[in-house]
């Protein structure tokens, strides 16, 4: 869910799967459906309440699918839950149907951040079907995104939530884990293939602006392949972001500007120390530059990236404001304990409940304890300088090939804002980047009703699109709901901001 917790690592600390699983698990659990001959099982509505189905592909033989129904969260619509099983890597996820037209409606796919942060997250506390707000369990949430999509929430990579390895395998880049995840999409789009066809969006927030540009690259690339072959390609249409971390160079020096001016609120630090920052910021862009942008040195450019993030994004915690929403107080503590949101903790307490695990199909081997955020996962990633690739041209790619892409960005976050997001969408270089600079900055409102007041601004070209929410932090579809699925609701319909 957020790239901070990338930072704060450094603050703190200066199918022949699915034989596999048979035999590991034991048959009696689950109902083998594919018998060697591929037979697609096309009818979500056969699957059991209480045991797997078990899905694979000849075209990916190491890869397999356990999918149940499982009804909790949101009585109005079928729910699933399951695992994508590569091999002794296991990915667990959450899939419900639209509550409009599942038959008809598109696809989200969403993935929160982290690295190493469950979409849970996401689920149950910004744009699920359900909320935990408290101890007493779910509760509906008439702002859900699956008011007219059909919306899988993945734990991925494995490590994260739910998500587990028989012996301790780990994936610790993004390109790695984008090979699973269009593995699964076909997979899944190939046995109920009422799904064919239809409108394909990955979406994520904050970890997800390196997520979702590489998983989507990769499931479009993965099409020319099926194509090729004789199978029908995933629609893949856009991609969504939301206060994402997608180009670390334009976006880096952005911390001085939320935290030393008034891009959002009062500046919170003081002006020696924004004087000081200040000063540091064109060494940080040389030497990032240099060791990352035009070369990549991996010790070069780990040093430079440790410097750049002491000197400019470090001194923001004196001022114990919530990373996420600069409009806030918290503490060192209670950024360690909740990410400085309590509602987090109620979300852990609900996951770790034995009756809640089982209705799942949580795997036993998943330890008692729910954890949002892994910090093993974050360190691996980390350990690989994942963070500091080009993820941007990736966006420039997709665009080059009709995938549009929105980029949606709270006023009130610091650690991925959007005085960054703008930067870097400005930066991008593309066909269309004369034309999208060149486009002011617009204000919208929710249908367009500007009686209500204003939403955030945006500004759109070429399928490109950056719009801001007013006074929405990190996590937008939790601080401004209503505003969230407006803007959801106009991207998947086409619509202009």
């Amino acid at each position: 869910m957020l790239w901070a917790t990338l930072a704060l690592q450094l603050f703190f600390t200066l199918s022949r799967a699915s034989q596999t699983i048979l035999s590991q698990t034991g048959s009696s659990q689950y109902s083998a459906y594919d018998d060697g001959l591929f037979t697609p099982m096309e009818d979500l509505n056969a699957l059991s309440e209480t045991t797997f189905s078990v899905l694979s592909h000849p075209v990916f033989p190491n890869y397999a699918v356990r999918i149940k129904k499982t009804a909790f969260c949101d009585d109005t619509v079928k729910a699933y839950t399951g695992y994508i099983d590569i091999e002794a890597r296991h990915i667990f996820f959450y899939f419900f149907e639209s509550r409009n037209d599942p038959d008809t409606d598109d696809v989200i796919f969403w993935t929160n951040g982290g690295p190493g942060c469950s979409s849970s997250l996401g689920l149950f506390m910004e744009l699920g079907p359900c909320r935990i707000s408290d101890d007493n369990g779910t509760s509906f949430h008439p702002e859900s995104w699956n008011t007219n999509a059909n919306i899988f929430f993945v734990d991925q990579p494995i490590g994260v939530g739910f998500s587990y390895a028989d012996y301790g395998e780990t994936v610790s880049t993004t390109e790695e884990g984008a090979k699973d995840i269009a593995a699964f999409v076909f997979v899944f789009f190939e046995h109920f293939s009422k799904f064919k066809g239809r409108g394909f969006h990955i979406a994520g927030e904050s970890y997800g602006g390196r997520y979702v540009p590489v998983f989507a690259a990769e499931v479009y690339d993965q099409n020319a392949k099926l194509t090729a072959a004789g199978y029908t390609p995933i629609n893949l249409t856009s991609v969504m972001i939301g206060n994402g971390i997608t180009d670390f160079y334009n976006q880096m020096s952005s911390a001085w500007d939320m935290q030393c001016t008034a891009a959002s609120v009062p500046p919170a630090l003081s002006i020696a120390d924004c004087v000081y920052i200040k000063s540091l910021i064109p060494r940080c862009e040389k030497r990032l530059k240099e060791s990352c942008v035009d070369t990549f040195d991996a010790i070069d450019c780990a040093a430079a990236a440790t410097f750049c993030e002491s000197a400019i994004r470090t001194p923001y915690f004196k001022a114990e404001r919530n990373p996420y929403d600069i409009s806030k107080a918290c503490d060192q503590e209670g950024l360690r304990d909740n990410l400085c949101y309590p509602v987090t903790a109620h979300i852990r307490s609900y996951l770790s409940r034995p009756d809640v695990r089982e209705m799942l199909g949580v795997d036993d081997s998943v330890p008692l304890n729910f954890t949002s955020c892994s910090s093993d996962v974050g360190y691996a990633f980390r350990a690989q300088l994942d963070s500091f690739r080009l993820t941007q041209n990736y966006i420039g790619g997709l665009l080059e090939r009709g995938v549009r892409a929105l980029i949606y960005v709270g006023t009130y976050d610091w650690t991925c804002n959007w005085v960054g997001n703008e930067r870097w969408t400005r930066a991008l270089e593309w066909s269309g980047q004369a034309e999208f600079s060149a486009e002011p900055l617009r204000p919208w409102a929710i249908g367009n009703d500007f009686t209500k007041g204003r939403a955030g601004v945006s500004r759109s070209a070429k399928g490109l699109t950056f719009i801001t929410i007013d006074e929405a932090g990190h996590m937008v579809p939790y601080d401004k709901p209503k505003e969230a699925l407006d803007i959801v609701q106009r991207w998947l319909s086409g619509a202009s901001f």
